[in-house]
C-alpha cells in the first residue's frame, strides 16, 4: 500500500476495513485531482477549464436504490417506507465485505472535510472513491477550509464510493445492481453500480436531516442569499424550481444554493459548493452561474464538442439533468463562511406544469404550513425516463422528502416554530407554465420571476392590494411593480376560461388526495385549496 498527496490522517484507511489498496492518493487539491482523472482518462477539459464527464446510464438520483440500515438506533427515529427503505444489519455488512475485497489492489481517492459552515454542528466527512472527478466533486461541494490540519481530521461519517463494484439484487437485498445505503450505527455510506456524483452530496444531506433535529437545527432543502440591508430570504424548492438560479441574483450575496440548516443564531450553509442544471444555461439569463463554469468546475453529461471542446448548453441528448459543481467562491459575490441572520422572508418555489398557480401569493402561517407538506411541483416528459407527454403532479413533503429520514411532521413543527419565533413573511412563487398546461402555455420568463421575487424581498408587496384566489384560497397581490397585470391573474391567461377552472378543480384534487396521508385536522388543513 502506498500513500501520496497532502498530510495523510493519522486515521487510516484501515479503521474502515480498508487493507491493501494499490496507491491512496490523500487529499489532493483541485489541479492535482484534474491532472488524475485526466490521466486516468475520466473526463475532458473543456475550452474555459471545466472538467466534463459522462455518468453512464445513471443520469440521476436512484430514490429506489437508496436504503437506511434498520436496527435498534434507527427502528423507531426513521419514518419507514417508500423514501425511507429499510435494509438489514446482515445484508449491509454482506455488502459491505464485498465491496471492501473489490477495492483491494485498486487506486483510491480520499478527501477529507466538513458538512456546515457553522464549526458548533459541523460534520467532519471523509469521502472515499475509487475515481479522481468523485474526489473533486466533493473537494468542491463539500466545506474545504484552508486551515484544515488534514493529520488531524477524525471523520463522524464516511461515504465510500464505487461505481464499478455492482450488488447483486438476488444474494444483496437491492433492488438492482445500484445502492445507496446509509448505516447509522456504523456511521458509514455505501455506493455503489452509478457514477452520478449527486449521490454523495445527497447522502450526507440525509444524515444532517437525521442528526440535526436532535439540537434545536432545522436542516432544509433550500437555497439562501441575503439583501443589502442585511435581510436574509431562503428559497425552497425541488430540482428544476430555480433554487440555484434564483439564490444567484447581483443584488444579493449568496449563503448557499441548496441545503442550509436554521438555528438559534440564524442560518448556515451545509456546504462549500454548488450544484447547478446546466441544461439552457446562458451567460444572459444566469450570469453568475455561466462565470463560475471554469477551472475546477465539474459538469456532468454536458455535450461537447470533443475537437474544439466548445460546450453546448441546449444538447440534451444524454439527459435534461445536466449538472455543474464548483465552489462556493466562483460566485463573486459569495458570502464565506457561509453563514447569515434569521431569514426574514421565506420562498416556496413550484414549477406548476399545470399552468394554474400564480407567479406569487402570500401565505399566512397555516397556510405556509400546508404548502411546506405538500411541497408540489410537477414534472414533464423529458426530465425523468418513464414519463409520459402529460405533466405529472410530484409531492415532496418538506420540498426534500428523499432525503428525509425522519416523519415529515418533525420538519414542520420547527419550521412554523422557527418562523413564528422571527415574524418571517411566506410567498409561494410559480417558476412553471402560464397560459395554459406544458404544451399550451409558456415557461414563466425568468426576468419575470426575478422581477417578482426582488419586489417580495424589497418589501414592495407589504403595502400592495391582494385579491384571494378563488381555487387556493391564498392572496395574490393585484400589481407588482415591473410585471404586467395580467401575468398575476391566471386565468386570464388562458384563452379558455373553463378549461383553466377544470385544470384548477383538478389540480385542487390532487392536492387533498395527498394531504389526507397526513391525518392532520384543524387550521392547516383547511388552509389547503376550497
Amino acid at each position: 500500500m502506498q500513500n501520496a498527496g497532502i498530510h495523510p490522517s493519522r486515521y487510516g484507511l484501515e479503521q474502515h476495513g480498508i487493507r491493501n489498496a494499490n496507491t491512496i492518493f490523500w487529499n489532493l487539491g483541485t489541479a492535482q485531482l484534474v491532472e488524475a482523472a485526466i490521466q486516468r482518462r475520466e473526463g475532458l477539459l473543456a475550452s474555459g477549464g471545466a472538467f466534463v464527464v459522462r455518468t453512464g446510464n445513471q443520469t440521476g438520483r436512484s430514490p429506489q436504490d437508496k436504503f437506511t440500515v434498520r436496527d435498534a438506533m434507527t427502528e423507531d427515529a426513521v419514518a419507514w417506507g417508500p423514501v425511507n427503505q429499510p435494509f438489514t444489519p446482515e445484508n449491509f455488512d454482506r455488502l459491505y465485505d464485498k465491496l471492501i475485497a473489490y477495492l483491494q489492489a485498486r487506486d483510491l481517492f480520499v478527501q477529507d472535510c466538513f458538512a456546515g459552515a457553522d464549526t458548533r454542528y459541523r460534520l467532519p466527512i471523509r469521502i472515499i472513491s475509487e475515481r479522481a472527478w468523485h474526489n473533486l466533486f466533493a473537494r468542491q461541494l463539500f466545506v474545504r477550509p484552508d486551515w484544515l490540519r488534514t493529520e488531524d481530521h477524525v471523520p463522524e461519517f464516511t461515504v465510500i464510493d464505487a461505481p464499478g463494484f455492482r450488488a447483486n439484487p438476488a444474494e444483496d437485498g437491492t433492488n438492482s445492481v445500484v445502492f445507496i445505503i446509509v448505516n447509522f450505527t456504523r456511521k458509514l455510506i455505501i455506493i455503489g453500480g452509478t457514477a452520478y456524483a449527486g449521490e454523495i452530496k445527497k447522502s450526507i444531506f440525509s444524515v444532517l436531516n437525521y442528526r440535526l433535529p436532535e439540537v434545536d437545527v432545522l436542516p432544509m432543502h433550500c437555497s439562501a442569499n441575503i439583501g443589502s440591508g442585511g435581510d436574509c430570504a431562503l428559497f425552497f424548492g425541488l430540482s428544476g424550481t430555480g433554487k440555484t438560479t434564483l439564490s444567484a441574483d447581483r443584488e444579493r450575496r449568496l449563503i448557499g444554493d441548496d441545503e442550509h440548516g436554521w438555528g438559534p443564531d440564524g442560518v448556515f450553509n451545509f456546504e462549500g459548493g454548488c450544484y447547478a442544471k446546466t441544461i439552457r444555461l446562458s451567460r444572459e439569463t444566469e450570469p453568475q452561474i455561466w462565470d463560475a463554469l471554469r477551472f475546477g468546475s465539474v459538469l456532468e453529461n454536458v455535450a461537447v464538442d470533443t475537437e474544439l471542446r466548445l460546450l453546448n448548453f441546449d444538447d440534451d441528448t444524454y439527459t435534461e439533468n445536466t449538472r455543474a459543481a464548483y465552489p462556493v467562491t466562483f460566485i463573486d459575490n459569495a458570502i464565506v463562511p457561509g453563514i447569515g441572520p434569521h431569514p426574514k422572508n421565506i420562498i416556496f418555489l413550484t414549477a406548476d406544469a399545470f399552468g394554474v398557480m400564480p407567479p406569487i401569493a402570500r401565505l399566512d402561517s397555516p397556510q405556509a404550513m400546508y404548502h411546506f407538506l405538500s411541497g408540489y411541483t410537477a414534472k414533464v416528459a423529458g426530465t425523468e425516463r418513464g414519463l409520459g407527454k402529460d405533466p405529472e403532479a410530484t409531492f415532496s413533503s418538506c420540498f426534500g422528502a428523499p432525503f428525509l429520514p425522519r416523519n415529515p411532521r418533525v420538519y414542520a413543527d420547527m419550521l412554523g416554530k422557527m418562523m413564528g419565533r422571527h415574524q418571517a413573511n411566506c410567498w409561494l412563487v410559480n417558476t412553471g407554465w402560464s397560459g395554459g398546461s406544458f404544451g399550451v402555455g409558456r415557461r414563466m420568463d425568468l426576468p419575470v420571476t426575478r422581477s417578482i421575487v426582488r419586489a417580495a424581498l424589497s418589501g414592495s408587496l407589504a403595502n400592495a392590494e391582494y385579491r384571494t384566489d378563488a381555487t387556493f384560497g391564498f392572496a395574490v397581490p393585484v400589481a407588482c411593480p415591473g410585471v404586467d397585470p395580467s401575468v398575476l391573474h391566471p386565468r386570464g391567461t388562458w384563452a379558455d376560461g373553463e378549461a383553466y377552472d377544470r385544470a384548477a378543480a383538478d389540480l385542487a384534487a390532487r392536492f387533498h388526495r395527498n394531504f389526507e396521508k397526513f391525518n392532520i385536522d384543524g387550521p392547516i388543513k383547511s388552509a389547503g385549496p376550497r
